[in-house]
């Protein structure tokens, strides 16, 4: 059984540019010119690559990215895309591969890091975090809302975007802090000045991330205020290692009943099983796969979905997440037997 999702669209690459060294921009367009589908600040897409390798079975991959031209424009999607040495394959084959001219499957954009109304906004990035804080940064602009931008990054040579931030007509809302040429940025100090009416956005590696939320648990900043998009899950802690036995899964819409051993992800035993679902991160940080809890007591393990989300709404990322009961039921957002209700 497969869960619905609608086809992507197949996109053609009307640009490529190298911005700094290990990070190239992606320009992608509809081949007969027509509109894209609208995207908000924040927003990411899908790219739908090659399988890993050939074997039988292999699975085609899929990366997010986050979209950084202003979220008004219909014509175009851009994106861009730092080469990780030490990634999964999914930038290496992009900057290896993705030409000018060539074509591509791409998700219709979704958003799980929307710019949340405020007096205030505080855009913090590390390195390719930027990009998208560049669109909200267009929006913020374009609505006459106050914003500061910080971007820091190793030296001014591995700066993105560094000719558009100059020229954009918010310029003199950015601030560069290259860890060669300036001291570092003060985040306790930042935090500590602002007011209470301001939000801060944050992206960057997991660091970074860090950083940041310390520097706003010890200004005594409540969590709501600090909105995060992970580019990658941070390793667990030493005492979560160790993973939980094997469990039952059901799959509620079939009663299919699997078994999910102490190493294995739930994702890929349903997809082994005949059950396609979308996967794209498998680090529990975009969402794509999300399904929803029908019995049974989760593990939750996802970056993306909070107190309300896991335990009202019972959503479920079965890319990274477990379970704490011996058995669990799961089915596809929405679902539901003759008969029965959601929890909550």
């Amino acid at each position: 059984m497969a869960l619905h999702e609608a086809p992507p669209l197949t996109l053609v690459v009307t640009r490529r540019e190298t911005l700094c060294d290990d990070i190239v921009a992606f320009e992608l367009r509809l081949p007969d010119g027509a509109e894209l589908p609208a995207f908000e600040a924040g927003a990411h897409i899908d790219l739908h690559l090659p399988a890993a390798d050939d074997a039988p079975g292999a699975i085609p991959r899929r990366r997010s990215y986050s979209l950084c031209n202003p979220p008004g424009e219909r014509g175009r999607y851009l994106i861009a895309v730092q080469r990780e040495a030490t990634g999964r394959g999914g930038s290496a084959w992009l900057h290896a591969h993705l030409q000018a001219g060539d074509r591509i499957g791409v998700s219709a954009p979704r958003n799980l890091f929307a710019l949340r109304p405020a007096p205030r906004h505080l855009l913090l990035a590390g390195g390719i975090g930027l990009t998208p804080l560049l669109a909200m940064a267009e929006v913020l602009w374009a609505a006459g809302q106050h914003f500061e931008l910080h971007i820091c990054v190793r030296s001014a040579q591995r700066l993105p975007f560094a000719r558009r931030l100059l020229e954009a007509p918010w310029s003199g809302c950015v601030q560069v802090h290259a860890d060669d040429a300036d001291p570092a940025l003060d985040l306790a100090a930042l935090l500590a000045q602002q007011g209470a009416d301001t939000l801060a956005y944050c992206c960057g590696p997991a660091g970074f991330m860090a950083a940041v939320q310390r520097a706003a648990d010890d200004a005594g900043w409540p969590a709501e205020r600090v909105v995060v998009e992970h580019f990658a899950a941070p390793p667990p802690p030493a005492a979560a290692a160790v993973e939980p036995g094997h469990f039952e899964l059901d799959w509620a819409p079939t009663g299919q009943r699997l078994s999910v051993g102490p190493t294995d992800s739930v994702a890929r035993v349903l997809l082994a099983a005949g059950i396609e679902l979308p996967i794209s991160c498998e680090q529990g940080i975009c969402g794509q796969c999300c399904l929803q809890v029908v019995a049974g007591e989760a593990d939750h393990r996802d970056l993306v979905y909070g107190t309300h989300e896991h335990d009202v709404e019972r959503r479920f990322t079965p890319c990274c997440s477990r379970a704490h009961s011996p058995r669990l039921s799961l089915a596809p957002l929405g679902w539901a037997a003759p008969g029965w209700t959601a929890p909550g």
